[in-house]
């Protein structure tokens, strides 16, 4: 009776272990890097689709994102901009005159939800810790990068 017990115990916490799991990474969404986001941002072409945020500093972000009008941003970090190509080609530029002098380069990124649909995409150099959590339908919180972004790298 006892080895049953023990398998029976062992089994419920495996499932639990599980469901854990699967309750927990059923939150978060997924960015992976795609080369025509970057080329995109530096033909400074703005998507009619998309509605632009910038993270840190007005002058030299340190990352734009593209969040789909179908999607609510829920964060008071990033700070929406109304951008034509003219602005964003000054943004672009800007942080292109930031990474040179690093010796790095910006890169372009998918935002995906948690069931990997598409919901926007990001531009900011390599290395951020770039986290998208879906806090409801059609709702995510996209946590921005270190505010010394350009100093840490």
């Amino acid at each position: 009776m006892d080895t049953q017990i023990l398998i029976a115990v062992g089994i419920i916490a495996v499932a639990l272990i599980i469901i854990l799991v699967w309750r927990v990474n059923g939150r978060y969404g997924k960015i992976r890097p795609n080369r025509y986001v970057a080329e995109a941002y530096e033909g400074f072409r703005v998507d009619p689709n998309l509605i632009y945020y910038i993270s840190g500093s007005d002058v030299y972000p340190n990352a734009i994102i593209g969040i789909d009008k179908a999607w609510i941003l829920e964060s008071d970090l990033w700070k929406r901009k109304e951008l034509s190509s003219l602005d964003m080609k000054e943004l672009v530029q800007n942080m292109q005159s930031k990474v040179s002098e690093m010796n790095m380069a910006l890169h372009g990124f998918d935002i995906f939800d948690n069931h990997g649909r598409k919901i926007g995409n990001w531009f900011s150099i390599l290395g951020l810790n770039m986290t998208v959590e879906i806090t409801g339908d059609n709702r995510a919180i996209v946590y921005t990068p270190p505010l010394d972004t350009y100093h840490d790298s």
